[in-house]
């Protein structure tokens, strides 16, 4: 039985058919960041074929309407939260988020923040694995940069500027998003 429903998820995923990008995780509705209150703008799963990777929330000052509004809101706190779905080999985590950062990035940008985005490949490659349940985040602060988190706890002193979170949101909501349906279901809220 467990065969043939493995062949039955392989077959509808090879036919595009694969599961909506919602969010099994109940993310609180706000964060505070800074002092500054953010609002869940969205959630929802990456899948990589038919297996779930994480689950996400996107939270902002405000609800956006589409990507543009929501990658422009760097000017104020931004807060990515993860929670893994499934063991995820740290460097495997690294590696795939860099991926990201150049798929929608010009290699001027990719050059400027090598920095930044060799600190968040060393954070993940720094642990063998994040285990199913594990939680992690990204967390921009104006004038101060990204601070990655794992399992609550900040991972060094901040990196990068807007323009690199801007970098790491485009991961998600670029042109060239890591999971289409995972980018719908974050800007999904926008039309409620």
């Amino acid at each position: 039985m467990a065969r043939s429903a493995w062949a039955l998820a392989l077959a509808a995923a090879s036919l595009g058919c694969v599961a909506p990008a919602i969010a099994a995780t109940a993310f609180e509705p706000t964060q505070i960041v800074q002092g500054t209150p953010l609002v869940l703008q969205g959630t929802g799963t990456r899948y990589r074929a038919v297996f779930k990777v994480y689950d996400m929330a996107l939270y902002l000052p405000k609800k956006a309407r589409t990507a543009e509004e929501a990658l422009a809101a760097t000017n104020g706190p931004v807060r990515l939260q993860f929670v893994a779905r499934r063991d995820i080999p740290g460097t495997d985590l690294g590696l795939s988020f860099i991926k990201g950062l150049s798929s929608n990035a010009t290699p001027d940008q990719v050059r400027r923040h090598t920095p930044s985005s060799n600190r968040l490949v060393e954070i993940f490659s720094g642990r063998t694995k994040l285990a199913s349940g594990d939680t992690f985040a990204m967390e921009f602060v104006p004038g101060k940069g990204t601070t990655f988190y794992i399992q609550g706890q900040a991972q060094g002193a901040p990196v990068g500027d807007a323009e690199y979170f801007g970098m790491v949101l485009r991961i998600w909501l670029g042109a060239a998003p890591v999971d289409s349906q995972l980018k719908d279901a974050l800007l999904s809220s926008a039309a409620n």
